[in-house]
């Protein structure tokens, strides 16, 4: 019988905190939400290098998201995990920063809108 591995080696979720009031750009909410959650990055970073290490060579940012929310929902109650889909962009653009070997693994267009 094949084992089945549900969890992400490493990948810690945390309560998720939202800003108080709202932003006026997309910039800014991001980073009012990101300065709450840093542990966000963090996981996303866990997750692309799992998926990486599997032997992927490209990754969605949505993906990861929807593997987040997942994760997330299944580690708590009660609690919604609200992750705007605005700041995709915005954290595939600080997974490269931090992983410039990630570059080419990840899909990068210009940014719409502040």
């Amino acid at each position: 019988m094949a084992v089945v591995q549900d969890e992400i080696p490493g990948l810690v979720i945390h309560a998720v905190r939202q800003p108080d009031g709202k932003a006026a750009t997309i910039q800014a909410q991001f980073e009012a939400f990101h300065q709450l959650n840093p542990w966000v990055l963090r996981a996303l970073e866990k997750l692309t290098a799992d998926y990486l290490k599997r032997g992927a060579r490209r990754v969605g940012i949505g993906m990861l998201f929807e593997v987040l929310r997942w994760r997330y929902a299944i580690a708590t109650e009660g609690d919604d995990f609200r992750l705007n889909n605005n700041y995709r962009s915005r954290y595939v653009r600080l997974l490269i920063e931090r992983h410039p070997e990630w570059q080419t693994a990840f899909e990068v267009r210009a940014l719409r809108t502040d």
